[in-house]
């Protein structure tokens, strides 16, 4: 009986999360979120910004925090702004996702990882952060960003 309810909870928390995708974006929380590296890094170096790739996958919890607490903060939006952002679900068994995952150890969710165009890290962000925790790492990456 006690496997039959993990079960239905690990179905249930899989199948429930409300993130919205479609071809060229994944929605979480307020924020649109690109799902094409070579989109992503083209569109970072025509708008000379850093890239902010998140990794989540769809049973995540702490993903859902972010998108319940980070993502509709007004002054995490305003921040989002100054990054191309690029949304790598970890279930994705893309080249693409696949070859992201490895080159930025990404093996768990939530991950983040803020990187000029040519990938190289300004700043990674391991499991969750609290809101001014994350605007905390924002802020560390946009001056890596700024001194390059």
């Amino acid at each position: 009986m006690v496997f039959v309810a993990a079960i239905s909870i690990g179905y249930y928390s899989m199948n429930a999360a409300p993130v919205l995708s479609d071809d060229s974006y994944t929605y979480h929380g307020e924020t649109e979120w690109r799902t094409d590296i070579d989109e992503a890094r083209q569109v970072a170096a025509e708008e000379d910004k850093p890239i902010l790739i998140y990794f989540w996958t769809t049973w995540c919890t702490y993903c859902e925090d972010y998108n319940a607490n980070a993502y509709s903060d007004p002054a995490v939006l305003e921040q989002l702004d100054d990054f191309v952002l690029l949304a790598v679900n970890l279930e994705d068994n893309s080249q693409q996702a696949g070859q992201l995952q490895q080159r930025y150890d990404a093996n768990y969710p939530p991950q983040h990882v803020a990187v000029t165009p040519d990938g190289e890290v300004l700043v990674e962000i391991n499991g969750y952060a609290e809101t001014d925790s994350f605007l905390s790492y924002l802020d560390e990456a946009l001056e890596g960003w700024e001194t390059q």
